[in-house]
């Protein structure tokens, strides 16, 4: 008698329970207070600039006394702006057009440094920078007075000047220019192409 009795009371506590769980929604709560206006922020087309200028007929100069080439790139030559000690540079020289199996062809960059193994040793392109040029080396484990002039005579170099604020990011896959670019907001036509001669 006791256990149909406790029986009886669960069953109806959850009844009861199940019941008072249905019903229309209620009415929307009041919205709160607005916090403080924050700081304004900086304006995006003058606070960040970015620039891929290309320099095609690059010529390198041979500086005996150090046994490589040279050739300096000066920003202010071919960019509207200063760079800043923020900005991150990156150098990249043309490998030549890549044509794939379904006929398509890319144009393939190389990110500095980059290698060559020769018969005669190992050169690389290295390059430093300032905040006002650039200046790009090849350098080898040979003399390198005799190197073919493929390698050095008018090669095409693109320079890509990237604004500290995306630099710091972390983001852009800096190994791929195209990516680089996209990140950017740079297409093919933004890019200044210059012929030196």
């Amino acid at each position: 008698n006791l256990m149909k009795k406790i029986n009886l009371f669960l069953g109806a506590l959850v009844t009861i329970f199940l019941i008072s769980c249905e019903g229309p929604q209620g009415p929307p709560g009041l919205d709160g207070f607005d916090g403080a206006q924050g700081p304004a922020g900086q304006d995006g087309a003058d606070a960040i600039q970015a620039q891929v200028f290309e320099l095609e007929g690059v010529n390198f100069d041979y500086n005996d006394a150090d046994n490589l080439y040279q050739t300096l790139i000066t920003f202010s030559d071919f960019t509207n702006f200063e760079t800043r000690k923020e900005d991150a540079i990156l150098v990249y020289r043309y490998d030549g057009p890549v044509e794939f199996e379904d006929g398509a062809v890319e144009d393939s960059w190389g990110l500095l440094p980059q290698n060559f193994f020769l018969d005669q040793g190992i050169i690389q392109y290295v390059f430093t920078h300032t905040l006002f040029d650039a200046e790009v080396f090849i350098d080898g484990n040979f003399d390198l007075i005799n190197l073919d002039t493929g390698f050095i005579d008018d090669q095409i170099l693109r320079v890509v000047i990237i604004p500290g604020e995306f630099a710091s990011t972390g983001k852009i896959d800096t190994s791929n220019i195209n990516s680089v670019m996209y990140q950017l907001g740079i297409t093919e036509d933004d890019v200044q192409k210059i012929r030196l001669d």
